[in-house]
C-alpha cells in the first residue's frame, strides 16, 4: 500500500480456497480460484491489496451476500469484520490468486482462519487497490519491511528490471522465517532476526546506517506503524527523498486491531505530515 492507496475497484469479489500451504512456522500460503474471480484485475502494481470480508458469528446476511445492503440494513457491529491483505500472486490465465498470511496461532481473525481454512470454502473480498510497482527509471530500488511486508517485497522483486540494483532488508523473528525471493535485479538480501526485540528497530538502524548507492533511488517501507514513522522521518528529512520517490505506510500498529488502526490512521498519518513539514521548513 501507498501512503494514500487507491480505492478503485471496491467491487465485491467471490472465490474458493483451492489449496493451503505453510511456507515458515508463521506464513501461510492460501490460493483462491473460481470462475467469479475471472477478470479481476490484479497485476498492474506489486503491492495490490484485498479487503477480506468476515463474517460475525449468528448475524445472518442476506443471500446472495451483497455489501451495500448489510450496510444499508444492518448496525455496523454486524458488518463483516474486514482485514486488509497483500495479493502475493495473480495468476489471470489460471484463475488463481495467492495471499500470504501471517499466523500467531490463535491471535486475530485473518491468520487463524488461514491456518483451519479448507478446500471449496468460499471467501468474499472487496479489491484489489495498490499504488505502487518499482519504476524502471530508478538509478536503484530499496526495500523494507516487516512479515506484514513480505509478501508485496516478494512481488516486487519479481518485477525490478533484469540487473537493476536493489538492496532489500527484511526483519523476520528468526531464520526459519526466511523465504526465497527470486529476482532479475541484482539484489542484496539481508534478512534481520529480531528475536525477542521490538519490530522495526533492526530495520530502523540497518537503513540509517547503510550507505546509499549513487543514483536516484525508488523505495518501498511498509509494515508496523512505529517503525515506518521513524523511517520516513529519516528518508525525507535526513536523506532528502521526495514522496514521489517513495512509498511508505504502516500496514499496521502494535496494541490495535485493523479496526482500530484505520478508524486512528487518517489522523496519525496527518500528524506525521505535520511533523515532517515543521522538519523540513
Amino acid at each position: 500500500m501507498a501512503t494514500e492507496p487507491a480505492r478503485k475497484g471496491r467491487r465485491l469479489n467471490r472465490g474458493r480456497v483451492l489449496r493451503t500451504e505453510r511456507l515458515t512456522p508463521h506464513m501461510i500460503r492460501v490460493v483462491i480460484g473460481g470462475e467469479e474471480l475471472a477478470g479481476f484485475g490484479a497485476g498492474e502494481f506489486t503491492d495490490h491489496y484485498v479487503k477480506l470480508q468476515f463474517p460475525r458469528p449468528g448475524v445472518e446476511y442476506p443471500e446472495p451476500f451483497d455489501m451495500e445492503r448489510v450496510r444499508a440494513e444492518l448496525p455496523r457491529e454486524q458488518w463483516p469484520a474486514t482485514r486488509t491483505y497483500t495479493v502475493r500472486a495473480w495468476d489471470p490465465e489460471a484463475v488463481e490468486l495467492t495471499i500470504d498470511f501471517v499466523h500467531h496461532g490463535d491471535k486475530g481473525i485473518a491468520g487463524p482462519w488461514a491456518a483451519s481454512v479448507r478446500p471449496g470454502e468460499e471467501v468474499l473480498f472487496l479489491g484489489p487497490g495498490g499504488a505502487y510497482a518499482p519504476r524502471a527509471d530508478a538509478g536503484w530500488h530499496l526495500l523494507a519491511g516487516d512479515e506484514s511486508a513480505l509478501p508485496a517485497i516478494a512481488a516486487s522483486l519479481e518485477r525490478i528490471p533484469e540487473g537493476a540494483p536493489a538492496r532489500v532488508f527484511v526483519e523476520v523473528a528468526g531464520p526459519e522465517e526466511e523465504q526465497d525471493l527470486p529476482t532479475p535485479g541484482d539484489a542484496t538480501i539481508v534478512w534481520l532476526h529480531r528475536g525477542g526485540g521490538q519490530v522495526g528497530d533492526l530495520l530502523v538502524d540497518a537503513i540509517e546506517k547503510m550507505e546509499f548507492p549513487d543514483g536516484d533511488v525508488h523505495a518501498f517501507v511498509h509494515g508496523e506503524a512505529g517503525f515506518v514513522k521513524a523511517l520516513r522521518r529519516h528518508l525525507r528529512v535526513e536523506r532528502g527523498l521526495p514522496m514521489e520517490r517513495l512509498s511508505i505506510s504502516g500496514y499496521w500498529r502494535r496494541g490495535r486491531d485493523e479496526d482500530g488502526w484505520q478508524a486512528a490512521k487518517r489522523d496519525w498519518n496527518r500528524q506525521v505530515e505535520e511533523e515532517e513539514a515543521q522538519a523540513l521548513a
